[in-house]
């Protein structure tokens, strides 16, 4: 594979340290800038809905751009955003340089799943796509657990210290490494892309990604109350079992985008069958500590394998128009699916049969995505072709 896909997964690592590693941190910010956890949780929705703006933001603004020119500008605006959070002085202060943060997350994911597509043969391109998302994995294994550690240690801030240099790295490689496009990029108009949303087959699709993502997020969200109240284990031994999480992610990461590049509408349905499947049984297999280890990783390679299919089938539904675009608002759709996945957890913990049956409601959401996705494939069989543009 190119090294500049592996350009492409240092800037994946830092934007996933910056999404999540404030969630191990909540006690040290709130304690230092005087808000309640609860306040700062809403550090995490700040940024989701962050990322959900900025899909159609930036990437409408940067449509002109060489996209190389675009991935170095986004990173640009993470590092700068990571240096505002270290310097933040406030409360509100942290809450708007995690938004400014979170806004190159979609758009740098999108546009990078089109510039590592274009560098690889039609058949690698799934796996192209999985290997820029082999960051994100690695920073949920390695970067997020260090990250808490070091705030932990040394103060929250020292963790966004930290990633501000990570983005200074990424900034330098990305620069060295990923080539300039081999065409100018078309002239194009937001209003005009736009009217890639015009397709029901690639609405549909985002669709089925934000209810596959529903289900992960319905039960990761909560996997901590699980495992201590369901299976037993102590509070302690907890970061080590998100640390197979964690190995499942890469594992169901690269084989998804493998089965992808052969198969990939059958990888896309059954990755989420898998998934539901997966969920389903984690209801039983939750309550012994020895399974629930095994479902933990299991549930990580599971909701990774949807990834790489699920990106790159929404860039061939966009194909003649707003391909970068429809990949951002896919990205976005992931996000989207993290946070309606977090409060349907917690909706039926508070109002519905409670913690046992989270797995159980959570498994139904990806079969919802499955009918989703069979009516996306119908809409595109009816579609007439559309010519590929040039810069796509």
């Amino acid at each position: 594979m190119p090294v500049a896909l592996y350009a492409l997964a240092a800037g994946a690592f830092g934007i996933g340290v910056t999404e999540f590693v404030i969630m191990g941190l909540l006690l040290e910010v709130g304690a230092d800038l005087g808000v309640s956890i609860s306040s700062a949780g809403l550090l995490i929705s700040g940024y989701a809905l962050g990322v959900v703006v900025g899909a159609p933001l930036l990437t409408g603004l940067t449509a002109r751009w060489p996209r190389k020119n675009v991935l170095l500008g986004l990173m640009v605006v993470f590092t700068l955003g990571n240096l505002a959070c270290a310097l933040a002085p406030s409360y509100g202060w942290l809450m708007a340089a995690r938004v400014l943060t979170s806004f190159a997350h979609a758009t740098f994911f999108g546009v990078g799943s089109v510039v590592a597509t274009g560098l690889v043969p039609a058949n690698k391109k799934a796996s192209a796509i999985a290997i820029m998302f082999t960051g994100l994995t690695v920073a949920n294994i390695l970067g997020v657990p260090f990250g808490t550690w070091l705030g932990q240690m040394a103060g929250w801030r020292a963790t966004f210290w930290a990633v501000t240099l990570i983005g200074i790295a990424a900034v330098a490689v990305i620069a060295l490494l990923v080539p300039q496009d081999r065409q100018e990029p078309e002239a194009s108009r937001l209003a005009d892309d736009l009217k890639v949303l015009r397709r029901p087959a690639l609405l549909l699709g985002l669709a089925t990604t934000v209810l596959s993502w529903v289900g992960v997020f319905a039960a990761f969200t909560y996997i901590a109350p699980m495992l201590t109240r369901l299976s037993g284990f102590s509070d302690g031994a907890v970061s080590p079992i998100l640390l197979v999480f964690g190995a499942g992610l890469v594992v169901g990461n690269l084989a998804g985008g493998r089965l992808a590049d052969r198969w990939l509408v059958p990888t896309v349905f059954g990755s989420l069958a898998v998934l539901s499947v997966v969920l389903f049984a984690m209801t039983a297999g939750i309550r012994n500590p020895v399974s629930a280890v095994i479902f933990v990783g299991v549930l990580g390679a599971a909701a990774f394998a949807t990834v790489a299919p699920l990106q790159m089938w929404v860039l061939e539904k966009a194909k003649g128009a707003g391909q970068s675009l429809a990949s951002s608002f896919n990205i976005a759709a992931f996000n989207l699916g993290n946070a309606l996945g977090a409060a349907l957890g917690g909706l039926v913990i508070d109002h519905g049969p409670g913690l046992w049956a989270l797995t159980l409601v959570a498994g139904l959401v990806p079969l919802l995505a499955i009918l989703t996705a069979v009516a996306a494939v119908r809409m595109e069989a009816a579609r007439p072709a559309v010519p590929v543009r040039a810069a796509e």
